[in-house]
């Protein structure tokens, strides 16, 4: 079964919560402490590492255990365990899933397409549609109106099928599965000499498919067993510019081995093709940001923000990658953004603490002792087992005569430092 790209993006999303261990400033290393063993984080890494080697059983497991922790996490472990679910065609339980951060959550384009995929394998075609166009108004995944087009097919409705599966066709010029459908749509409207054509599209289409297919496992074989300048020659069969499917395949294929330099091309060319896509831009961005170019990084990962401002795993490689770069006006309310998507990160909470302690330093010094005394209780609201918040918050309270809270603040000081 052809798993839709959002367990490709959860893969990615997996690795870049792990890479901002990686962060320099300056001189500067981030300090990084393994994730809890037992912490609902480490259970959401450990699913996403089986996703992205197609172990979705362990996958599904790995989130459970993050359930059983925090059962709250409606984005960050149900919805990976809802897609593993999906792939794994436990439709049942899926759909359990999907219907449970929707009614946590509200409605969202990402469950109504599954949902509405799960309602037109279970013979639904009414309520796939319904589903299906609440995603198509922001669709997230490119073959949305591939199914809508589908759906309307089995309905009979061929003036409403047309306009879908060409919008598909639009979208997936590449993609056999609508010529395929295109044909029987026209076959039913006994346009014979259009349906004839679409089947011929469909079947040279399905013959490229099969041999990228070929290449690809020819080029994960040889990532696995050949040194990388011998690959390279197997891999390179793939970097074809005008095929998006292609170009993200080698360019996951590249970055699953830590090939992140080869893994900058494909990715390039993919944002070329598809640059209003926030996977296009976060791909080439947190490739960038692996590779700690991160001026390249936070440009692309702005772009994805912009388009999905609402994933904690956009927004902390750019949090990241502003933070590393000395930006902190711009890194601040990016890494604020991200800690309240996501409480748990212990590199982002970290990130967010050393931003906020440098912009206090920085308000102090222009004199704006209220901007500063906010920015310190948020580095304490964050880093609550850090002694540096409350020392400092103890110092500004002295120097404006708030003795009764600086005692406060310093004896909280002292009794972490001792521990």
């Amino acid at each position: 079964m052809r798993v839709p790209p959002a367990v490709g993006f959860a893969i990615l999303i997996g690795g870049a919560l792990l890479s901002l261990e990686m962060v320099t400033r300056g001189q500067e290393p981030l300090s990084h402490s393994p994730l809890p063993a037992d912490s609902p984080e480490f259970y959401v890494a450990r699913g996403h590492d089986d996703l992205n080697h197609n172990r979705y059983e362990q996958a599904a497991a790995e989130f459970r255990a993050a359930l059983a922790l925090d059962p709250h996490l409606a984005v960050r472990a149900r919805f990976p365990l809802a897609v593993t679910l999906f792939a794994l065609q436990d439709r049942d339980e899926a759909r359990k899933q999907f219907e449970m951060i929707r009614s946590e959550t509200g409605d969202d384009p990402n469950l109504s397409y599954y949902i509405g995929r799960l309602d037109l394998a279970e013979g639904e075609i009414d309520s796939g549609i319904r589903n299906l166009l609440l995603a198509v108004a922001r669709p997230p995944f490119p073959d949305t109106p591939y199914y809508l087009g589908y759906a309307y097919l089995k309905k009979r409705d061929f003036d409403s099928a047309e306009k879908w599966l060409k919008k598909a066709a639009e979208l997936a010029p590449r993609d056999f599965r609508v010529q395929e459908r295109l044909g029987l749509l026209y076959q039913a409207m006994d346009r014979k000499d259009e349906a004839a054509k679409a089947f011929a599209r469909s079947a040279e289409l399905h013959q490229q498919n099969v041999a990228a297919n070929e290449d690809a496992l020819a080029c994960g074989h040889s990532l696995d067993t050949e040194p990388l300048d011998q690959a390279r020659a197997t891999c390179q069969r793939l970097l074809d510019p005008n095929d998006l499917g292609k170009l993200v395949t080698l360019g996951t294929l590249y970055g699953d081995h830590h090939d992140y330099e080869d893994a900058m091309e494909p990715f390039r060319l993919a944002v070329r093709l598809d640059p209003d896509s926030y996977e296009m831009q976060y791909n080439l961005g947190l490739t960038y940001f692996r590779l700690k170019r991160y001026a390249d990084a936070s440009g692309s990962l702005e772009q994805a923000a912009a388009l999905r401002p609402d994933l904690f795993e956009v927004n902390a490689p750019l949090g990241a990658a502003l933070y590393a770069l000395g930006n902190d006006e711009a890194a601040y309310p990016v890494l604020d953004h991200a800690h309240r998507l996501n409480p748990q990160s212990t590199d982002v909470s970290r990130l967010l603490c050393k931003t906020a302690l440098n912009l206090a330093s920085q308000s102090l010094q222009r004199r704006e002792t209220a901007q500063a005394r906010l920015y310190l209780l948020r580095a304490a609201e964050c880093c609550p087992d850090d002694p540096e918040p409350y020392r400092r918050l103890a110092d500004l309270d002295d120097s404006i005569g708030a003795h009764v809270e600086a005692a406060r603040e310093r004896e909280q000081a002292d009794r972490l430092r001792s521990r």
